[in-house]
């Protein structure tokens, strides 16, 4: 059973990969099971029907997932593929603090399967563009970035899993930060997601962003492990044709290793645990 659970279309504003063109392309490389997940960014994004979605940061589009069509879609590839291949819909949220009550609304307005909680900016900030890290020294935006996570988990509890728990790392300049200094925030986060009885997702992104090590580190999937979490997801983060179940064999042997048995889909925000 092949599984990706972190699959983009142009329903997120960041992708122009055809949803249907997901699923034949998701068929074709012996994909039993897709969960869309595309994105809503509160707090630096729009809803579709608002009008200042047709603005653009960074020569982007301000929108937000049209949910009503996205449902609508979803629903009539479920159908049209049944034969074929699983369907499941989900939707990254990128929280921050000042937007979870957006996400609370929105959750219960659809009938989701389930959903990634991204940390994608702080206070507004973006990682990628380096407008967040600029001014802090590494140690500094680590543990705010990390601060904000733990506070949001404190608080929201509508969703599945953490996505691409250790994300800053990505965009560190720096590259990644001594575990030792970030390791009890990171187990406090964790211990609030075990308890909840969510997940994490393995991302196997870092492949394409050339990390030389897992999303989330090892070292995070071992604290994982160690602190008794077994609800594990793993997601290419595809926004185009060759992201699409890219390396998710590998992450399955790389769980293996790290003496983890499961991983994880779900159906209507419920975890089914499969055999590695």
């Amino acid at each position: 059973m092949l599984c990706d659970y972190h699959v983009h279309t142009h329903y997120s504003d960041d992708s122009e990969y055809l949803m249907e063109d997901v699923v034949k392309d998701g068929i074709n490389k012996g994909l039993s099971e897709i969960c869309f997940t595309d994105h809503v960014d509160y707090g630096i994004k729009y809803d579709w029907d608002d009008p200042r979605a047709f603005q653009k940061r960074y020569e982007t589009l301000l929108a937000n997932v049209n949910y009503p069509e996205y449902e609508k879609e979803i629903d009539e590839l479920k159908e049209k593929y049944k034969d074929q291949i699983t369907l499941k819909m989900g939707l990254e949220f990128g929280i921050q603090t000042h937007t979870i009550e957006k996400y609370q609304k929105l959750f219960h307005e659809y009938p989701f399967d389930f959903i990634i909680l991204s940390i994608h900016q702080v206070e507004d900030q973006e990682f990628w563009t380096q407008d967040f890290q600029k001014g802090k020294t590494q140690l500094e935006y680590n543990m705010r970035y990390y601060q904000e996570m733990l506070e949001v988990v404190k608080t929201y509890k509508d969703y599945s899993v953490l996505g691409h728990m250790d994300l800053i790392t990505r965009y560190d300049l720096n590259g990644a930060i001594d575990f030792t200094y970030i390791q009890d925030i990171v187990k406090d986060i964790l211990e609030i997601v075990i308890k909840d009885g969510k997940g994490i997702e393995i991302n196997t992104s870092y492949h394409r962003y050339g990390l030389k090590d897992m999303t989330p580190s090892r070292n995070i999937l071992k604290l994982y492990k160690e602190l008794g979490g077994q609800i594990i997801t793993i997601g290419s983060d595809s926004h185009q044709p060759d992201h699409l179940g890219a390396y998710i064999e590998e992450a399955r042997e790389e769980l293996k290793k790290l003496g983890f048995e499961y991983y994880c889909t779900f159906d209507k925000m419920q975890p089914i645990f499969h055999e590695l």
